[in-house]
């Protein structure tokens, strides 16, 4: 179930963050990603943190992605990885073309 969540999320050409609210790491994914301005429905943050199924969620991020950590942050169906990264792909200006060539800005 916890694939076919995942999967069903980051189909598409929208950005995706699975994330918990208390990480310093999907905060910093979260402040990085809101200096843009997506069109309606292309940005979606998604909290695994009350879920059930969170474990093989996270396990399924490790399959998928290599790490099980959060934030896991798919532009489009590709992981681009976590806070860190996305704050590095922002800093070196990769960031927006990426989110460009999904369609995903405004």
């Amino acid at each position: 179930m916890a694939q076919q969540f995942v999967q069903a999320k980051i189909k598409g050409d929208k950005v995706v963050v699975f994330l918990k609210p208390t990480c310093p790491y999907c905060i910093m994914a979260q402040d990085v990603l809101s200096k843009y301005k997506f069109k309606p429905g292309h940005f979606e943050c998604v909290d695994i943190s009350d879920r059930s199924d969170m474990g093989s969620m996270q396990d399924y991020f490790l399959e998928l992605t290599g790490a099980r950590t959060v934030p896991r942050v798919f532009i489009g169906e590709e992981c681009i990885g976590g806070g860190s990264d996305v704050a590095a792909l922002q800093k070196s200006g990769k960031l927006e073309g990426m989110l460009k060539s999904i369609g995903a800005l405004q």
